[in-house]
């Protein structure tokens, strides 16, 4: 907690909030910012939680999902000062009045991702303002490069659907189990031109894992007894790694035929 302070309050300092929540004045008093003159309110009607402002004050109490929240809320209203005046009567400071959104969340998200990078098992703030988890080394390919596209409502558009879901931090386990079963679906939809490109054997292979592992269906013979952390992880880069695999397969086939 005490890191992200650390950069937090550098920021405030430089200014970099003061666009969204405005900034004290010794001879003005409070200037309220865009987002208005309770920022309280606005923080619990954006996060839906109390107690969370003033940040200098609420901080050593957050709970992890605390953290992150308020570390998206943060990254959404962060901006580069430009121009501005210097107040000097009293040792005022800065009061900003113009401002550069992009390189200011650029720079906050460098520095927030340097401590998110080494907390736990690894996060990351992505470009568009979620905490996510850093993928494993060897699968951060099917995470991180430019996805495949084949068919994009049935298919491009669930995977990524499914990368969001099993990524984000706050997902449990029946978030990842939600994203596993898309990819199965995928793989189902896909199953018809999987027949035509595979031996009988290995097709079948492929839905067994879905089918025995209580994971699609659940019944009294599927297997249950596995920690799910682990399990879960691996279905489902073998899920994404496998329907990676089919579409370059099918997409040989058709440019061939």
């Amino acid at each position: 907690m005490k890191l992200f302070f650390s950069i937090y309050r550098d920021f405030k300092e430089r200014g970099y909030f003061q666009e969204a929540f405005g900034y004290y004045c010794v001879d003005a008093d409070q200037v309220p910012g865009s987002i208005g003159n309770d920022i309280s309110a606005y923080f619990l009607f954006k996060l839906r939680k109390d107690n969370i402002w003033p940040i200098d004050d609420k901080y050593l109490d957050y709970t992890e999902s605390d953290l992150f929240d308020v570390i998206e809320l943060l990254y959404d209203h962060v901006s580069k000062p430009m121009t501005g005046r210097n107040h000097t009567y009293g040792n005022c400071g800065m009061h900003y009045s113009t401002f550069d959104k992009e390189p200011g969340q650029a720079e906050y998200l460098a520095r927030i991702n340097e401590l998110l990078n080494d907390y736990a098992v690894g996060y990351e703030l992505s470009s568009s303002g979620e905490i996510l988890h850093i993928p494993l080394t060897r699968t951060e390919p099917l995470i991180n490069n430019k996805p495949l596209t084949y068919d994009p409502q049935n298919v491009d558009r669930v995977v990524q659907a499914a990368i969001s879901c099993y990524r984000l931090s706050r997902s449990q386990t029946t978030d990842k189990f939600s994203a596993v079963n898309m990819l199965a679906g995928v793989l189902e939809f896909l199953r018809p031109k999987i027949k035509k490109l595979l031996v009988a054997s290995d097709e079948t292979d492929l839905f067994n894992i879905a089918n025995n592992f209580g994971i699609r269906h659940h019944d009294g013979k599927q297997k249950t007894d596995y920690d799910e952390a682990i399990w879960l992880d691996w279905i489902f880069y073998y899920y994404l790694a496998t329907i990676n695999a089919i579409i370059r397969l099918i997409k040989k086939s058709e440019a061939i035929t």
